[in-house]
């Protein structure tokens, strides 16, 4: 879905938010969550960065996770009404039929494992609506799995501080990119694997 946005909107987007501070970072997060394609873990990164206390970042990962659930909540009450629509219209068929196999099998683990992977979490939240999926389920699975999602990166950034913020740049930087990328890749290639043979195991 995020290849659907110009890469021009997509920073103006992240420009926008990140002048208005936590409130840019709460529109982002929840939006993203309920209807529009855009990702705030960019913006959710640059802020932890550029964060100068550990209770700064703290209230960064507490922002965008809550906004981010509650923004989830408002794709639930969509897919409760419209969801058909919206899953027709942006989601493939494949990629819908994965996504009903995860509640279907998996159910608020499922829900986890949207929320903190790169897997749509508002299409989940639409077909989680359109099947009256425990609402309390739903909101306790996004809570975890997006507070990993956003605290990762603060918990990292709070452990190693500055050293972290040094690495970013020159030949170290590029050091740490790569080994960043390598086990970036380490677990998403198994990861989509699993995420496209979803419905082979279903067969």
């Amino acid at each position: 879905m995020v290849s659907l946005v110009p890469q021009d909107l997509v920073d103006s987007a992240m420009d926008w938010a990140d002048g208005l501070g936590y409130l840019g970072l709460a529109i982002l997060t929840s939006t993203e969550a309920a209807l529009q394609p855009i990702p705030p873990d960019p913006l959710v990164w640059k802020m932890i960065i550029d964060a100068d206390s550990g209770t700064g970042i703290a209230l960064i990962v507490l922002v965008a996770t809550l906004s981010s659930v509650i923004g989830a909540i408002g794709g639930y009450g969509i897919g409760m009404y419209g969801g058909g629509w919206l899953l027709e219209r942006f989601v493939s068929d494949s990629n819908v039929a994965r996504l009903n196999i995860l509640v279907e099998r998996y159910g608020a683990a499922g829900i986890f494992i949207a929320a903190v992977s790169p897997i749509p979490y508002k299409a989940l939240a639409w077909i989680a609506g359109a099947g009256r999926m425990d609402l309390r389920l739903f909101v306790a699975a996004g809570i975890v799995g997006r507070g990993l999602r956003f605290g990762i990166p603060g918990a990292l950034l709070g452990i190693y501080g500055e050293s972290i913020k040094s690495s970013m740049t020159g030949i170290e930087g590029a050091i740490t990119f790569s080994i960043a990328a390598l086990a970036g890749l380490i677990f998403v290639i198994p990861a989509a694997r699993w995420w496209k043979n979803l419905l082979d195991d279903d067969e």
